[in-house]
C-alpha cells in the first residue's frame, strides 16, 4: 500500500470506531512508558524504519495482553525533522491500534522532533485518541492533561533559547537571565507540577537528569552539563516522572519514582549491545508507591563494533560475516582503501570500517575530553589555548545564542 493510501485508510478507519472509551478496568492504573522510537533514521545508509515499525507493533501486542490503560510517549518519536511518509505511517499505524483497543495517549516533542509538525499533526492524531504537544503549554493554556481519573504534566524538550521565553512569561523579567537552564527548568517543572492535584499525579518530560548514564547515539550538547538537571527538581506530590531523551532504560530518581524507557531498538554503535532497553509498564494507585515491569526487549537487528589487529582480520572473517545484525570494524593500523573495499563487497552488513593508529587514539582521546564539555565551554577553552582574552560573559551567551538558532534552523 503507498503511502499516501497508508493516511486515507488511517483517516477513514478512524472514523468508523466508536469514540468512547468503557472503563473496563479497576485500579491500579497500568501505563505503557515507551518513548525515543526515532522513527526515519538512516544509520550509514541504511533505514531502520522497518525495525522501528516492527517494534511498535510488538508493542501494540503488549498493550493487549498487559491490559494497559494509558500510554506515555516521552519523546522523539522520529529522528529528524523532515522523514519518509513511511516513517509517518508507522506512527499513525501504532496510535490506530490504540485506538482499535481504546487506549488514550499523550505525546510530546523531544530535541529530534520537529514541534511544528508534531503541532500540524495533533488534530489528525486527536482523531486516535492521542493528545499531542509540539510546544510547552503552562498550566492555563492545558499543560497537564486528564486521563482516566489522573492528571498527567507535558513538558516537551526545551531548549536554552526558548527557555528564556518561557521564563519570561512566566515571571515578566528577563534583565537577571544568564543562561541558568536548571533554574528555569525548575521553575517551568514546579509550574506545571503545581496543576496536578489529582488521586493521581504523573509528569512527562524529555530532558536529562544529572548523574544518568548516555545509551549511545544521543546528541551530546542537549544531555551534558548545563542541559543535566538535579533529580531534586521534580516535585514530591508527583506519583511518577517518565522520561524521554536517554537511550539507556534506567530509574534515576526513587522520590519521585523517575525512569528513562531506553530506546525501541539499538540506534546507534555507541551503544552497548546489552544496554537495557524497550519499555516500562506500571502500576499506579492513589497512596500507594508505583510498581512497575521492565519491558527490556531485544528488537530490531543488534549493532556490533569488532575491533581487530591487522594481522587477526582473517582469523576473525568469518566470525564477522556471519554476525546477525549490522557491524562496524576498528583496524590497528594505516588505512587501506584495497582492504576496506574488499570489505565492504565481501561483508554485506558491515556499514562502517576504520583504521585506527596511535596517533589517531589520541586524537580520540582529547576529542572525548572536549566532548565532555557543552560548546559554550568548549568555545572559552578554545579562546584561552589560542591566546585570546579570557571570553566575557556576554560573549558566551551571544556564542550559545547563535549556537541554538543554527542548531535549531538544522533540525527544523
Amino acid at each position: 500500500m503507498a503511502p499516501i493510501e497508508v493516511y486515507g485508510y488511517l483517516h477513514e478507519a478512524v472514523l468508523k470506531i466508536p469514540k468512547t472509551r468503557q472503563e473496563k478496568y479497576n485500579q491500579p492504573m497500568r501505563i505503557l512508558h515507551t518513548a525515543d522510537w526515532h522513527l526515519g533514521k538512516v544509520l550509514k545508509g541504511r533505514e531502520r524504519t522497518p525495525e522501528i515499525r516492527q517494534a511498535l507493533q510488538e508493542l501494540l501486542r503488549l498493550v493487549r495482553s498487559e491490559r494497559i490503560d494509558l500510554v506515555l510517549v516521552a519523546g522523539d518519536l522520529f529522528d529528524r525533522s523532515i522523514v519518509s511518509t513511511e516513517a509517518e505511517a508507522a506512527a499513525f499505524e501504532f496510535f490506530l491500534g490504540l485506538r482499535e483497543n481504546k487506549i488514550p495517549a499523550l505525546v510530546i516533542a523531544g530535541n529530534h522532533d520537529s514541534r511544528e509538525r508534531l503541532e500540524a499533526l495533533s488534530p489528525l492524531l486527536s482523531l486516535t485518541g492521542a493528545t499531542v504537544f509540539g510546544n510547552l503549554r503552562f498550566v492555563e493554556e492545558g499543560g497537564v492533561a486528564r486521563s482516566n481519573g489522573a492528571k498527567v504534566a507535558l513538558l516537551p524538550f526545551l531548549s536554552e533559547r526558548r527557555l528564556v521565553k518561557a521564563h519570561h512569561l512566566l515571571s515578566g523579567d528577563t534583565s537577571q537571565w544568564k543562561g541558568i537552564y536548571s533554574e528555569g527548568m525548575r521553575q517551568v517543572i514546579a509550574h506545571l507540577a503545581q496543576g496536578c492535584d489529582a488521586d493521581i499525579n504523573l509528569f512527562m518530560a524529555h530532558l536529562t537528569v544529572e548523574g544518568a548514564r548516555l545509551g549511545g547515539g544521543e546528541f551530546t550538547f542537549y544531555t551534558t552539563n548545563s542541559y543535566a538537571l538535579p533529580a531534586s527538581h521534580f516535585p514530591l506530590n508527583l506519583s511518577y516522572v517518565a522520561l524521554g531523551h536517554l537511550h539507556r532504560q534506567q530509574q534515576v530518581s526513587e522520590s519521585p519514582v523517575a525512569w528513562y524507557a531506553g530506546s525501541l531498538i539499538q540506534l546507534d554503535f555507541g551503544e552497548s549491545e546489552d544496554s537495557p532497553r524497550g519499555a516500562l509498564i506500571l502500576e499506579v494507585e492513589p497512596g500507594q508507591p508505583p510498581k512497575w515491569h521492565q519491558v527490556n526487549e531485544r528488537w530490531g537487528k543488534p549493532l556490533k563494533t569488532f575491533r581487530v589487529s591487522r594481522d587477526s582480520l582473517d582469523r576473525r572473517w568469518n566470525e564477522i560475516r556471519d554476525f546477525q545484525g549490522y557491524s562496524k570494524v576498528v583496524i590497528e593500523g594505516k588505512g587501506n582503501p584495497a582492504l576496506r573495499e574488499r570489505m565492504f563487497k565481501e561483508l554485506p552488513d558491515l556499514l562502517e570500517v576504520e583504521f585506527h593508529t596511535p596517533e589517531q587514539a589520541e586524537a580520540v582521546s582529547a576529542a572525548v575530553a572536549v566532548e565532555n564539555l557543552d560548546w559554550v565551554e568548549a568555545y572559552a577553552q578554545y579562546r584561552q589555548e589560542a591566546g585570546s582574552s579570557e571570553a566575557s560573559t556576554e560573549l558566551l551567551d551571544a556564542f550559545r545564542q547563535v549556537y541554538e538558532e543554527v542548531y535549531a534552523a538544522s533540525t527544523q
